[in-house]
């Protein structure tokens, strides 16, 4: 945790300065996007070999599933069209201009971060990146619903290999059809700030602590705003439920996301996402959930679902209930 203060705080009081060349793989769970075509740029422009790995579809919301199939040829055309029907299940993608260092994956978010490292990795560097970004993702990954998130999946799946990973997401506002987003330059930027600065702050060396993966949140207007160490806390800024008919029951948060896409929310059963209507407790203010609509908030995260000592000693208390009375 004194790590991500000392980052934070760089990030907040640092001129721009001459960073180290870095092997990045980007993943994310939307597919190809301009959030990530801006990224790459961005990344590129700092003098980091990059490499893009994303799914083929957009992938929201299936966490940290696998592909436990072979992986067939395209039925239909990527998003964007990334690569055409008809070819391979993961392979290079083949929309003109994009050039060869994109690749797509015909699955969930966690198997086209495999691909970015198992194959695409060691085909380029012949071993793991230094660097694992996962997003940016078109909307922000705050409190509970991180877990079913592809994007900080895939940076968890990236932390648990050992390396240095970091999800990033972004407002819905940076939603769009093709590759144009006017919100995606911003971010671009502010995310090769955080990189410049881990960089800096390591020395060459390794980026983050072992175990340690960061959730970053942008606001909706990612221009001009500062970083802030937050914490993923209890608070939740969205409100999930299920509903027998959702085009009835539709928030406005989910007509505008359903307006961004160009797609329609049909009458059929099916998941409502909405604002939460309940105001932060005085012990929440620091949650990411709060702090992501004024700055761009940090918050840490462990590898895995392992426990901390306080979790260890909790466990503790309760096998001492469950120890046979003599």
């Amino acid at each position: 945790m004194r790590y991500l203060f000392a980052t934070a705080a760089f990030l907040a009081f640092t001129a721009p300065v001459a960073v180290e060349a870095r092997d990045i793989v980007i993943a994310n769970d939307d597919g190809l996007t301009s959030n990530v075509v801006a990224l790459y740029k961005a990344l590129k422009a700092d003098g980091h070999d990059v490499i893009v790995s994303v799914p083929c579809q957009n992938q929201s919301g299936m966490g940290a599933a696998l592909g436990l199939r072979p992986l067939a040829p395209l039925e239909s055309a990527c998003r964007n069209n990334a690569a055409n029907a008809g070819a391979t299940g993961a392979g290079p993608m083949t929309r003109e201009g994009l050039g060869s260092d994109f690749y797509y994956v015909n699955s969930t978010p966690v198997m086209a971060v495999l691909y970015g490292l198992d194959i695409v990795a060691m085909k380029r560097w012949g071993k793991a990146p230094d660097l694992v970004l996962s997003g940016p993702n078109e909307g922000q990954n705050v409190g509970a619903i991180v877990i079913s998130s592809g994007t900080t999946s895939a940076a968890q799946f990236a932390a648990l290999r050992g390396l240095p990973a970091i999800a990033l997401s972004a407002g819905q506002n940076s939603a769009g059809p093709d590759l144009d987003n006017a919100q995606s330059p911003a971010i671009a930027a502010k995310s090769a700030e955080l990189v410049r600065a881990l960089d800096v702050a390591s020395k060459g060396g390794r980026m983050l602590p072992a175990g340690l993966a960061l959730n970053i949140n942008f606001p909706n207007e990612a221009k001009g705003t500062k970083f802030c160490a937050s914490k993923i806390g209890t608070y939740n800024a969205y409100a999930l439920s299920f509903s027998e008919n959702m085009a009835a029951s539709a928030s406005p948060e989910m007509k505008e996301m359903a307006k961004a896409y160009k797609m329609d929310i049909p009458a059929l059963p099916g998941l409502l996402l909405g604002q939460n209507p309940s105001k932060p407790s005085a012990d929440q203010l620091q949650d990411e959930s709060v702090l992501h609509l004024t700055c761009i908030a940090i918050s840490p995260m462990q590898a895995g679902y392992a426990g901390d000592d306080r979790n260890t000693k909790q466990l503790s208390g309760i096998m001492k209930r469950l120890a046979p009375k003599k």
